[in-house]
């Protein structure tokens, strides 16, 4: 199974989108580009696999594995890129500006409904790429 995540840059933060097959199941929210600079950037397009992860803090939510130079990349709530992100990725049910958005947990409520109904059958991948122009 593969998800899709379109993004488009923009100084405050990248903005995006994830779809399933065609269909839409939230919004995103990242650090700017800055080169994949660890904790100030967001990550570079490409295709990842996807795992299921618990921590106390997040409590559900998704790991994105082996990201070039980069660690413990989460999909996880926030709504606020700069504040909150470290170069993790943020399902937003609606993008309010630059990297910001809103009601992140109840995105990631039916982003993980998605992923974890995949999961039980085959791996998952997110793609990562931009916005066309």
């Amino acid at each position: 199974m593969e998800l899709e995540l379109t993004r488009t840059y923009f100084a405050g933060g990248c903005n995006g989108s994830i779809y399933c097959g065609g269909f839409f199941i939230c919004h995103t929210i990242e650090l700017p580009w800055k080169d994949n600079e660890r904790s100030t950037s967001c990550i570079p397009e490409g295709r990842y696999e996807l795992k299921k992860r618990y921590s106390p803090k997040f409590k559900w939510h998704l790991l994105v594995k082996d990201v070039p130079g980069r660690s413990v990349i989460l999909i996880h709530p926030a709504n606020d890129a700069l504040k909150e992100l470290r170069g993790c990725i943020a399902p937003v049910c609606t993008v309010t500006a630059e990297g910001k958005g809103l009601l992140s947990k109840n995105a990631l409520t039916r982003l993980l409904a998605v992923a974890y109904a995949g999961l039980q059958k085959e791996p998952i991948f997110l793609i990562i790429k931009s916005e066309p122009l």
